[in-house]
């Protein structure tokens, strides 16, 4: 009787099992996430660029004063600490392991998105994308 409990047991979990899989995205709608994904990126580079150039005489200036001179040694003291070279490396070895569940994720969602939402809003969204893109290319362009 136990052994007829246990098959049903099996063959449930596996019937779950097959309906949390999510669906693969299409390789269109992952080319169209990978081009926004390294646009989004090339903005913040351009954002950070100008941010810098910005700030450079200013950092320069703070580096004339004592209490400038005082944080910059204390930042050079911190990083030879073998405490902070042991974060730096706990917090690179985490960032390449959590990598793949990252990939993992982010290719489960597109998958839902595309089997779910993308029926009912996908023009709507795709429309308003490309609104901001306008927008987002006269506040921060990407080059």
């Amino acid at each position: 009787m136990n052994a007829k409990y246990a098959l049903a047991l099996i063959l449930a979990l596996q019937v779950s099992m097959s309906l949390c899989q999510p669906a693969a995205p299409s390789d269109e709608l992952v080319a169209k996430y990978d081009e926004m994904k390294a646009t989004f990126f090339k903005r913040l580079l351009v954002a950070y660029g100008k941010l810098q150039a910005i700030a450079a005489p200013y950092v320069e200036r703070a580096g004339d004063s004592e209490s400038g001179q005082r944080a910059k040694e204390y930042i050079e003291v911190a990083q030879t600490k073998p405490e902070f070279q042991a974060i730096a490396k706990v917090a690179t070895g985490l960032g390449q392991e959590v990598s793949p569940l990252v990939d993992k994720a982010r290719t489960s969602v597109l998958g839902m998105y595309e089997q779910h939402l993308r029926p009912y809003i996908g023009e709507s969204l795709n429309d308003g994308i490309n609104h901001l893109k306008v927008i987002l290319d006269k506040v921060l362009p990407a080059e």
